[in-house]
């Protein structure tokens, strides 16, 4: 296999794998009914200042997808909706307190996720490792693989 389809082929099988583990390791930390969407959908979220329309955007979904989404969200007591200062029609979407717990899980998830990466490269690969990432990594939301 060539280099450039043995790289796709291993970053996508990471990328699998890290987002199943935050969202098993998550669940199990008793944040149930939740989906790995449901993540990416926090991390806007939590960023504030977010509409429905803001989050459909940032998931490259329609805003229909959104609202469903958001719904689904309020009625879990993870996310309530307030009225924007600035628009009458819209509302913001603010995390509940059990939605900031359950973006904590999925940080101690992560990194537990990538522990055993940094044990098997070290600490000074791992940093090398995540700087070269960086550095041709797309800007802008991280989405889910739909």
């Amino acid at each position: 296999m060539d280099d450039a389809l043995a790289l796709s082929a291993l970053v996508l099988a990471l990328s699998g794998q890290l987002v199943q583990e935050i969202h098993t390791q998550v669940s199990r930390q008793g944040f149930e009914g939740l989906r790995p969407v449901h993540g990416f959908a926090f991390a806007r979220i939590a960023a504030g200042d977010t509409t429905t329309a803001d989050l459909a955007e940032h998931l490259g979904v329609t805003k229909q997808a959104a609202a469903q989404l958001v719904g689904e969200l309020a009625g879990k007591g993870y996310v309530v909706r307030r009225p924007h200062p600035h628009d009458a029609r819209a509302r913001l979407l603010e995390l509940t307190e059990t939605g900031r717990a359950a973006t904590r899980a999925a940080d101690r998830a992560a990194r537990a996720a990538v522990a055993p990466w940094r044990a098997e490269l070290g600490e000074a690969r791992f940093a090398e490792l995540v700087a070269d990432l960086a550095r041709i990594a797309p800007r802008g939301p991280i989405r889910p693989g739909w």
